[in-house]
């Protein structure tokens, strides 16, 4: 038997282990988690008699294929005036996961679900993501609802957010979705049976494209990384193959984006404090303005995001093959977003890559923590209480979630290269065209195609930076450490 394709899940299941315990995580829940979770046996009730019955609306959920920690719905509505009501469900998380509980615990520890090739490590027990806290098929859920009045140019106008009581009419994936909005397949079978869907998914995505044309007029800009999803033949690992953006998941996208830039000014707006998420002008644009120069682009001296998706999209048009490595240059250079605490009347930056001055986390409450930390603040705010969290507690907090979330990313990269070690230890001193991703004192790092692999160059590195095209030589791996480790033979 191949190494490479020999039984292994096992092998990187322990390596994610490992890993989480490395970088702070938590891989298991307590004793004290589990017997909590256990007298949990039914999904919060409706008692609130200012909860809206949102029962009988076409709700939908799109999602990946396998994803059963649904946390967000939508459904459109024409007004008559040209416009049109965009409606976004959110899980009721904090209507069973209290503040202060064992589970709330564990969340607050990790602030994030782990998503490793071999294993996911869900920050909520999955009895309650993925059933009695999820928006699943079919079933009666409470929510946040948050309502957006939506411009023929994308503009969000008219704002509200209530809680409600919904269900999920029709639970569908992105690939399905975006195939049939793209005529190249037939509906799923959920919108061929449901009527009316498919007409209200069609005014979704022509809403949701005006919003996305306008955030690009605005600046925002279209980065199309790769992400490589592990493909396993029973225990076996055959791949890692990349996902890309489609037309579903853009719609998805420009309906979250738009959800919590209304939060985050509800809150304001109320006098409540928020976590936004940010992402600074980035402190490399230098090298952005080098590598524009080098693809026969020009881009001005200090950051300017509107000039760099005008590069983008010229670079998409030229080459829309090599588009990818280009983008994920620029998000490496761009740098990582923070959660910083923003208090009534002050300013702090916005999010550079969306284009946005109001952003916050609150569609992912099963997923993350700084979300149900928004539900909570959400929930004040709307029924008159103090806030749930004192100002010190949320600035902790935000550096907190930015250190966990940093460090989820490093355990999902490190079984990543173990898993692309095991794909490759058959094929050392093989060549392969790359991009290299990273350079500075700490190393530097190349990604290649086939399989979608990212690797160290411990020699002949010597004048790479990131965003050349280059070749090089697999000289070592090491599952267990998940090295993969080039040697350079030249740029391209």
């Amino acid at each position: 038997m191949n190494k490479a394709t020999a039984p292994c899940k096992d092998q990187l299941k322990s390596i994610a282990h490992r890993a989480m315990l490395e970088r702070n995580l938590l891989p298991d829940f307590s004793a004290e988690v589990m017997a909590q979770t256990s007298s949990i046996t039914k999904p919060a009730a409706a008692s609130d008699p200012s909860l809206r019955d949102l029962r009988g609306s076409l709700w939908c959920s799109i999602d990946n294929d396998d994803s059963l920690d649904l946390d967000q719905l939508s459904v459109a509505e024409q007004l008559p005036n040209g416009a049109t009501k965009i409606l976004v469900a959110i899980a009721d998380v904090d209507a069973i996961v209290k503040k202060g509980s064992a589970i709330d615990d564990h969340a607050r520890t990790n602030t994030t679900s782990v998503y490793t090739a071999a294993e996911i490590f869900p920050m909520l027990p999955e009895k309650l993501s993925t059933d009695l806290t999820s928006l699943a098929d079919g079933m009666e859920r409470l929510a946040f609802v948050i309502e957006m009045e939506v411009g023929a140019d994308g503009a969000v106008g008219k704002s509200n957010i209530y809680r409600a009581v919904v269900v999920n009419r029709a639970k569908l994936a992105y690939n399905g979705v975006a195939a049939w909005l793209d005529g190249t397949a037939p509906a799923p079978a959920p919108i061929a049976k449901l009527p009316g869907l498919d007409q209200n998914l069609r005014l979704q995505d022509r809403v949701a494209q005006a919003m996305r044309k306008l955030r690009l007029q605005r600046g925002a800009l279209t980065l199309e990384t790769i992400e490589a999803r592990p493909v396993f033949d029973g225990d076996s690992l055959t791949d890692l193959r990349a996902d890309q953006k489609n037309r579903a998941t853009e719609l998805i996208e420009d309906f979250m984006i738009g959800a919590n830039g209304v939060t985050a000014r509800f809150l304001e707006q109320k006098g409540f404090p928020a976590l936004r998420r940010v992402l600074k002008s980035p402190e490399r644009w230098a090298r952005i303005v080098e590598l524009a120069k080098d693809l026969g682009g020009h881009l001005p001296p200090n950051p300017d995001s509107a000039a760099l998706e005008e590069f983008l999209e010229d670079r998409r048009q030229a080459d829309p093959t090599r588009f990818p490595d280009v983008s994920l240059s620029i998000v490496k250079l761009l740098g990582r977003g923070e959660y910083e605490l923003d208090l009534p009347g002050q300013k702090i930056p916005g999010h550079f890559g969306l284009a946005v001055n109001d952003y916050t986390h609150s569609t992912a409450p099963n997923r993350r923590f700084p979300d149900l930390i928004t539900q909570r603040l959400l929930k004040a705010a709307l029924s008159g209480t103090p806030t749930p969290y004192r100002n010190d507690e949320l600035s902790d907090l935000a550096r907190h979630c930015t250190d966990q979330e940093d460090n989820a990313s490093k355990v999902e990269r490190q079984v990543r290269k173990s898993a692309a070690a095991l794909l490759l230890e058959s094929r050392v001193g093989g060549r392969f065209d790359g991009i290299v991703t990273g350079a500075s004192d700490k190393g530097t790092w190349v990604r290649i195609d086939h399989p979608a692999a990212e690797g160290r160059v411990v020699r002949n590195y010597k004048g790479f930076d990131v965003g050349d095209h280059v070749t090089v030589e697999l000289v070592a791996t090491n599952v267990d450490r998940g090295f993969v480790d080039f040697a350079g033979v030249r740029k391209l």
